[in-house]
């Protein structure tokens, strides 16, 4: 294995990324606060993943580690220090070698819809046809449109932001539907034409969230990442993807979560981060499973009090997915990812 270099004299660290537009801005971005905490320079080591180079459907190859497993295989071979990935793409199972060693306080976790003309969801024609790559959007916006007696077609996409964005350009699909946390990275959130509620769309677990991973056994830059970490998004998304785990679904199943503090979010939804200072005491855990036809949903929240460990994390996602399994939502998720 090649020697770590961890002494401060000795050059720049080396942050391993997926090549794609996205990944290269939000990890110039960690790259740039990792350079402030530890004083040294960091250089981006582009990695080209399975996922990158599959055409395939993302829900037919399984979605969990596709975007990972080749950075986290330089990061054991000791060819970069640290990667940075979407959290929502990491297996829930945490390996032993590897640290998570930050999760960066979290970008807007909302889905966001492009469409033609600046329309809304509720003001797409009839039989409009929305891209997505995700059977966990599409199992929501087919409930929302049967409920709102609204008619759409959801076609499966893969691709980048400018791929999918094009379709809609090109007049060959009346909408899509992003991560506003991606297209606020990007410098291209001012092509929104509507923000979708969380109400209406919970987003995947852990969307809007970076993880920052490196080798367990690299103490000095496992503690130096930690100056980076935002307890309070660790929580959410460890309560988030614990939900996920106990479900038994992998990241591509139609499967969304989000774990908040309620009396900060309607400031934060509205994109003010100060919110207005108050303490906050408990933290509500919301979870949806759905078909992708949106025939069938179980949606159900928990709240307990703001976990201060991981324990309490995992708990209040478990506690959450065993309502969620009373209530059917096994039988709603086809095969499940064991």
């Amino acid at each position: 294995m090649t020697e770590r270099r961890t002494g401060p004299e000795s050059g720049p660290l080396r942050l391993g990324t997926r090549r794609s537009k996205l990944a290269m801005a939000q990890s110039g971005q960690v790259a740039d606060a990792v350079s402030r905490v530890t004083g040294r320079s960091v250089e981006l080591v582009e990695i080209t993943t399975y996922g990158d180079v599959s055409r395939e459907n993302l829900a037919q190859i399984g979605g969990t580690g596709v975007f990972v497993t080749a950075l986290r295989e330089a990061l054991l071979r000791g060819e970069v220090d640290f990667a940075v990935h979407s959290l929502k793409d990491l297996p829930t199972a945490q390996p032993d070698d590897l640290a998570l060693a930050a999760v960066p306080v979290r970008e807007d976790a909302r889905d966001v819809l492009v469409a033609r003309d600046g329309l809304s969801f509720a003001e797409l024609p009839d039989g409009a046809r929305v891209g997505t790559g995700s059977p966990r959007r599409m199992a929501q916006l087919n409930a929302y449109a049967r409920c709102h007696g609204l008619t759409i077609e959801t076609v499966a996409i893969r691709g980048n932001v400018d791929t999918r964005i094009g379709y809609v350009r090109k007049g060959e699909l009346d909408a899509v539907v992003l991560a506003a946390a991606g297209l606020n990275r990007i410098g291209r959130i001012d092509e929104v034409t509507e923000f979708l509620s969380v109400d209406m769309v919970l987003p995947a677990p852990g969307q809007g969230a970076l993880a920052i991973e490196c080798a367990a056994n690299n103490a000095d830059l496992v503690a130096a990442l930690a100056a980076l970490d935002d307890p309070v998004t660790r929580a959410a998304v460890t309560a988030e993807r614990s939900l996920l785990a106990s479900l038994e679904a992998g990241c591509s199943a139609p499967v969304g979560a989000l774990a908040d503090l309620p009396p900060l979010s309607a400031p934060l939804e509205r994109g003010d981060p100060q919110a207005d200072g108050q303490i906050v005491k408990e933290m509500r855990l919301r979870g949806v499973v759905g078909t992708t036809d949106g025939s069938a949903l179980v949606q159900m929240s928990t709240t307990g009090p703001v976990p201060e460990t991981y324990d309490q994390a995992m708990a209040l996602g478990r506690e959450l997915a065993a309502e969620m399994l009373a209530k059917g939502a096994a039988g709603l998720m086809g095969e499940r990812a064991h």
